[in-house]
């Protein structure tokens, strides 16, 4: 399974209204739900918010890779969100976040697809003129297409 493969237009908002991560991942997560991709949208919420009291998963650059393995996945997926101003989200760089990549991970998936999918993130994350140019992008379809390349 390929990063590019699982993300669909439908589930990127590049205008999310949040003022704080809680909000910003519940956005994303409602968006998740309403797309059919989720049974239960409060206990993915539940298991994304229990992963994040482990480490940080603000990776710097002004992004941030939260991600639940849950049994309330039905297919394995990603959303993708953008706050019009930056969030608090304890970065490994101290800076504040404006771009969220939520994955969401179906139990059968959770050991060799999940590892693959959160490192092509991160490799694709780790370059900082992917950062800018997914900071800048003004539609979905750039979003997915900076993905897909």
């Amino acid at each position: 399974m390929n990063a590019a493969d699982v993300i669909r237009k439908d589930r990127v908002e590049l205008s999310l209204k949040a003022d704080t991560k809680e909000e910003a991942l519940r956005e994303l997560v409602d968006i998740l739900y309403e797309s059919g991709a989720l049974t239960d949208k409060e206990g993915f919420l539940k298991d994304v918010l229990d992963r994040e009291s482990v480490s940080t998963t603000g990776i710097g650059n002004g992004i941030a890779i939260p991600h639940g393995k849950s049994a309330n996945v039905r297919e394995t997926t990603v959303t993708i969100g953008r706050t019009k101003t930056p969030l608090g989200w304890e970065s490994v760089d101290e800076k504040p976040v404006s771009l969220i990549v939520l994955l969401a991970v179906n139990e059968n998936d959770k050991t060799n697809v999940h590892v693959k999918l959160l490192s092509q993130m991160a490799r694709k994350l780790a370059s900082e003129e992917s950062c800018k140019r997914l900071l800048e992008a003004k539609t979905a379809d750039e979003i997915t297409a900076i993905f897909s390349e």
